[in-house]
């Protein structure tokens, strides 16, 4: 596995200067945000010619963009706001084969108007899931089009807030151009982080062949838990690890949801994870 980290974790003046901080870490792969261009992260238009210029800023570096984010909110109250986050995530996707990335990774949405990270009672609704039902059918057809791949992921404040919701909106939409983003530290609702080893192995036993991307930040305690760099809070990463090497994953490990002050030391922790588990692969 490689590590990565999202670009936005370094706060620079532009784009080229962000990639140099990157790079500075020893970090060769990315999960890209256009918001380093000084943009939303869903334009509203995308300019050819700037695209190129993002995807040559990264391969002058040395850096892979193994994804860029899409997130909106998919089955937002507002009928009208959901019809602008498709309009731009299509723009988006055009914009992929520019930029040299295939993936862009999404969250499964809230009823919560104000706020996309927080839960709402909805969500757990039948019409909540149907309107999600139709918003992955309407982004696979974007996908088909474009020749991407749309991935979300599962985590407590959203629709999709466990590994069995995530399976069962896989099976429904039946897509080989949905996949999933899979992030530990976002599995465990209230209550759950005594069975951490249960929810770990059904995580990857339900989603372990179509996760297309990993992410790698941690957790102090369960239920929207906020972010905590990696190796800095509770989640056994020793077991999360195994099951990504169980499962067959050799893609990036993204770091994400740490201040730039703890990306030395994330970066640190994982590669002696990454060296001690590849060494007892290899015995």
């Amino acid at each position: 596995m490689q590590i990565g980290i999202f670009a936005k974790t370094f706060q620079r003046p532009n784009l080229e200067a962000t990639l140099d901080a990157v790079r500075s870490h020893g970090i060769d792969c990315v999960q890209f945000n256009f918001s380093c261009a000084g943009l939303p992260t869903l334009p509203e238009a995308l300019d050819p010619d700037r695209c190129v210029q993002i995807r040559k800023a990264h391969e002058a570096r040395g850096i892979r963009m193994a994804a860029v984010s899409g997130t909106f909110n998919l089955i937002h109250p507002n009928v009208e706001e959901r019809r602008r986050g498709f309009w731009r995530l299509r723009t988006l996707a055009f914009a992929c084969r520019w930029l040299g990335t295939s993936v862009i990774t999404l969250s499964t949405g809230t009823r919560n108007a104000t706020d996309l990270w927080s839960a709402h009672p909805e969500n757990s609704s039948q019409g909540a899931w149907a309107d999600l039902v139709d918003a992955m059918k309407e982004i696979v057809r974007i996908a088909q089009e474009t020749e991407i791949t749309a991935a979300f992921e599962p985590e407590v404040s959203n629709v999709v807030d466990t590994a069995r919701k995530a399976r069962r909106l896989l099976d429904e939409i039946g897509s080989t151009r949905l996949k999933v983003v899979l992030d530990g530290a976002n599995l465990f609702r209230a209550g759950d982080l005594p069975r951490m080893r249960e929810i770990l192995e059904e995580a990857f036993e339900l989603l372990g062949k179509d996760i297309i991307l990993a992410h790698a930040k941690d957790l102090r305690r369960d239920g929207e838990a906020g972010d905590v760099p990696a190796g800095k809070g509770l989640l056994d990463y020793d077991l999360y690890l195994r099951l990504f090497q169980a499962c067959g994953y050799d893609g990036p490990i993204v770091l994400h949801g740490l201040p730039e002050a703890d990306v030395e030391r994330a970066v640190a922790f994982l590669k002696d994870k990454l060296q001690v588990l590849e060494a007892s692969g290899s015995s």
